[in-house]
C-alpha cells in the first residue's frame, strides 16, 4: 500500500526495529509494534493533509492532486490497520506476541 513511499516505508521499519531493540516490559512487543505503526502513520496523515492543505493555498493542482492522493493513501493506511493478522504470526512465530 505504501510502495510509492520508501523514506515512509524505512521510518515505519525504523520505529519496529526500535520495538524490537527495545521493548517495554510487561506489554506484548506486537501491541508495542502497533502503537509505534498507528503513531507513525497518523503522523504521515497529518503531514500529508497539511501539504495538501499548502498545495490548496498555493492554488497549484497538480500538487493538490498530489498531496490529495498522498493524504488518502496515508489515511487509508491507518484507518484500515485492523488486527494485523500478518505482523501477529511474525511476532507469534518468534514467541514475541
Amino acid at each position: 500500500m505504501l510502495r510509492d513511499f520508501p523514506a515512509h516505508t524505512a521510518k515505519l521499519q525504523a520505529d519496529l526495529n526500535r520495538v524490537a531493540e527495545k521493548p517495554l516490559t510487561g506489554t506484548p512487543m506486537f501491541e508495542q509494534a502497533i502503537w509505534a505503526l498507528e503513531e507513525a502513520l497518523s503522523c504521515f496523515a497529518v503531514d500529508a493533509r497539511e501539504e495538501l492543505k499548502a498545495a490548496q493555498d498555493r492554488g497549484d493542482l497538480d500538487l493538490v492532486e498530489r498531496a490529495k492522493w498522498k493524504a488518502l493513501k496515508f489515511g487509508y493506511a491507518r484507518a484500515n490497520m485492523g488486527s494485523m493478522p500478518d505482523l501477529y504470526a511474525y511476532f507469534n512465530a518468534r514467541g514475541l506476541e
